[in-house]
C-alpha cells in the first residue's frame, strides 16, 4: 500500500525506522541497477579500477607483469636494438607465416626503362618486397571411389567354388553409403560445434559453393556420428576419472521437444572436466535437472579432488569419503569485482572491494610463481605452505572484522559472506598441490557451448542434446590437448571405421594422437 498522510504513523521514531528501511532497500535496488548496466554496456573484463592496472602490477591469474604498453594487433614481437645508454624499441608489421604457400608476382620495368642514357645495360642490384594475404574460397572435390571387377573369361568361373566376379571390397565408412566423405563431416561439425554457424548457415555457405545439403542432411550427419564415436565417449570417461581430480561446471540449455516438459523448462549441460596433467579430459553431459545426481552418479568410487563453484547441490561431495571438495576463489574474486562495477563512482583503492580483490591477486601470485618455475605437485605444496597460507589466513581474519561493518544484504555484504561460507573450500588447494586455486579450466572448457547457444539457441530433442554433448566431448578435449579440432575430426572420421578393438579406438582419443599424424592437405590445399 502506497504510503499517505493518513496511513503514516504519528510515532517519531517508527518513522526513522521507516526511512532508514526504505533507504536501505534504495541503495541495494540502485545497486543492482547499476551492476546490471555495467554488465549490458561496460567492459566485461575483470581489469581493476583504482590502479590495480598499473603495468608493474602481477596479473589476476597467470601471466607475468607487464612492463611495457600493450602491443597492437599488426605489431610483430619487439626486436631490441643496443644503444650505448638505453634501449630503443622497433616495430614493424608482423611478419606473415612461412609456412604458407607463396605465388611470386614479379612488377618489373619495361625493357627501356633498363637502359641507361649512356647506352649501358642497368644491372640488378636487389629487389623491394612486401607481402600481401589473399583468400581463395573453400576448395570442394569430389572422390570417385572406383573398384574394377575381375572375371574369367575362359570358365565365367565355374572351374571353383568362388564367386564369379572378383572385386575389392569397399572402404568401411562413418556414415555407410553417404556422400560426406570425412572432411565434409569435419567441416560440418567444426562450424557448428567449434565456430559456432548452425546448420541453417551452413546450408546457405554451401549453397553459395553450389552445394546442396540441407541442414536436416547434417542434422542427420551429427546424429550418426554420435552413434559411431559413442566407444570413445566411454573410454575417455575412464580417461577423465583416471586423473588426481576434476572439475564440474554447468549451464541451461532449453530443449523444446521433451516429454512431459515444457518447452520453456530448463535443462542443463554438465561438463566435468578431469584426467593428468599432461593428457587432459573434457565430458559433457545433457540432463533435465541441475542437481546433484549427475555428480553422484559420475562420482562413485572416484578418489581424489573435486573442484566446484558455491552452488548448493554439491554440499554432499564435503562428506563424501575419499573426496577432497575444493572451492573456486575465481568466483570470490568475481563478487567482490560486481561491488566495483555497480559503485556509482570509481572506487577508492582504499574500498573494502578493492582490499579484497588485491589481497586475492597476492594470492594468486604465488600459483603464478609455482607455474612459472615448473614446480611438481609436492613443491607446489611447499610453496603454498611457506607463501600462500599466511595470505590465505590473513584474508579471511580481515573479511571476519570488515564483516561487522558492512550491511549483510547489499553486494558486498553478499560478496564477504559467499567468501565466508566458502572458507572451507577455498583453503583445500592449500593441502593438495595436485588441486587447482580455482575451477577457471572446467569454465574455459564450457564457454565455446556458452557462446554457441547464442547463435543456435536451443536443442530441439534430448537426442539432439545428447549427440551435441557427445560431440562437444571429442572437440573440447582435442583443443585441451592442443589439437587442431578439424584436422583431429577429419583424421577421427576417416580412422574411427577400421578401428575394431578396444585399443585401436583408444588410439584414436585425443589425448593419444600424435599431432604429426594430422599435418593437412598440401599447401595449397592440392590433393595428391
Amino acid at each position: 500500500m502506497a504510503p499517505t498522510l493518513d496511513n503514516l504513523p504519528d510515532d517519531v521514531q517508527d518513522l526513522k525506522h521507516r526511512v532508514v528501511s526504505l533507504h536501505t532497500k534504495l541503495t541495494d535496488a540502485l545497486e543492482m541497477v547499476r551492476l546490471l548496466h555495467a554488465q549490458l554496456y561496460r567492459p566485461k573484463s575483470e581489469r581493476m579500477v583504482g590502479g590495480e592496472d598499473d603495468p608493474n602490477q602481477l596479473n589476476f591469474l597467470d601471466s607475468p607483469p607487464k612492463l611495457v604498453p600493450a602491443k597492437t594487433a599488426d605489431a610483430e614481437p619487439e626486436a631490441t636494438v643496443a644503444v650505448p645508454s638505453h634501449e630503443r624499441r622497433k616495430r614493424g608489421r608482423k611478419v606473415l607465416p612461412a609456412e604458407l604457400p607463396r605465388k611470386i608476382i614479379v612488377h618489373d620495368v619495361d625493357d627501356e626503362a633498363k637502359h641507361c642514357g649512356c647506352g649501358a645495360v642497368k644491372e640488378r642490384i636487389g629487389e623491394d618486397a612486401s607481402e600481401k594475404l589473399e583468400v581463395i574460397p573453400a576448395s570442394i572435390y569430389v572422390e570417385r571411389h572406383v573398384r574394377p571387377k575381375y572375371v574369367c573369361t575362359m570358365c565365367q568361373g565355374t572351374q571353383d567354388d568362388g564367386p564369379t566376379v572378383t572385386i575389392a571390397a569397399p572402404p568401411p565408412q562413418l556414415i555407410p553409403k553417404g556422400i560426406a566423405a570425412p572432411g565434409l563431416l569435419a567441416q560440418v561439425i567444426t562450424a557448428k560445434f567449434v565456430d559456432a554457424s548452425p546448420f541453417y548457415r551452413q546450408q546457405d555457405q554451401l549453397a553459395r559453393l553450389g552445394i546442396k545439403v540441407t541442414r536436416s542432411t547434417m542434422c542427420g550427419w551429427a546424429m550418426q556420428i554420435y552413434e559411431a564415436i559413442r566407444p570413445l565417449l566411454e573410454l575417455n570417461r575412464k580417461e577423465i576419472l583416471a586423473g588426481p581430480g576434476v572439475g564440474l561446471d554447468e549451464t541451461p540449455v532449453q530443449v523444446l521437444r521433451e516429454a512431459g516438459r515444457d518447452a520453456a523448462d530448463k535443462s542443463y549441460m554438465s561438463v566435468v572436466r578431469g584426467g593428468t596433467p599432461e593428457h587432459p579430459a573434457i565430458e559433457f553431459t545433457y540432463h533435465q535437472m541441475r542437481d546433484g545426481v549427475f555428480a553422484a552418479e559420475l562420482l562413485k568410487g572416484f578418489k581424489g579432488f573435486v573442484q566446484t563453484d558455491g552452488y548448493g547441490a554439491y554440499q554432499f561431495l564435503d562428506t563424501w569419503p575419499n573426496i577432497d571438495h575444493g572451492g573456486c576463489w575465481a568466483h570470490v574474486r568475481r563478487k567482490f569485482f560486481d561491488v566495483i562495477k555497480a559503485a556509482a563512482k570509481k572506487s577508492s583503492i582504499d574500498g573494502i572491494a578493492d582490499k579484497a580483490v588485491r589481497r586475492i591477486r597476492e594470492i594468486y601470485a604465488v600459483e603464478w610463481e609455482a607455474e612459472s618455475l615448473g614446480l611438481s605437485a609436492d613443491r607446489v605444496h611447499g610453496l603454498r605452505e611457506e607463501k600462500a597460507k599466511p595470505l590465505v589466513d590473513d584474508f579471511f581474519t580481515w573479511l571476519n572484522g570488515e564483516r561487522l561493518n558492512v550491511p549483510p544484504k547489499g553486494l558486498l555484504g553478499k560478496a564477504i559472506n559467499y567468501a565466508l561460507r566458502q572458507e572451507k573450500r577455498l583453503r583445500r588447494y592449500l593441502n593438495n598441490g595436485e588441486m587447482w586455486i580455482d575451477n577457471n579450466l572446467t569454465e574455459n572448457a564450457l564457454r565455446p557451448f556458452v557462446v554457441g547457444r547464442k547463435n543456435w539457441l536451443f536443442c530441439g530433442t534430448p537426442e539432439g542434446a545428447r549427440a551435441s554433448a557427445g560431440l562437444y566431448t571429442l572437440i573440447e578435449t582435442a583443443r585441451a590437448n592442443k589439437l587442431d579440432p578439424f584436422w583431429y575430426l577429419r583424421y577421427l572420421f576417416e580412422h574411427l571405421p577400421r578401428a575394431t578393438t578396444p585399443e585401436s579406438i583408444k588410439r584414436l582419443l585425443p589425448q593419444y594422437i600424435d599431432p604429426a599424424l594430422l599435418r593437412p592437405l598440401a599447401p595449397g590445399g592440392q590433393v595428391h
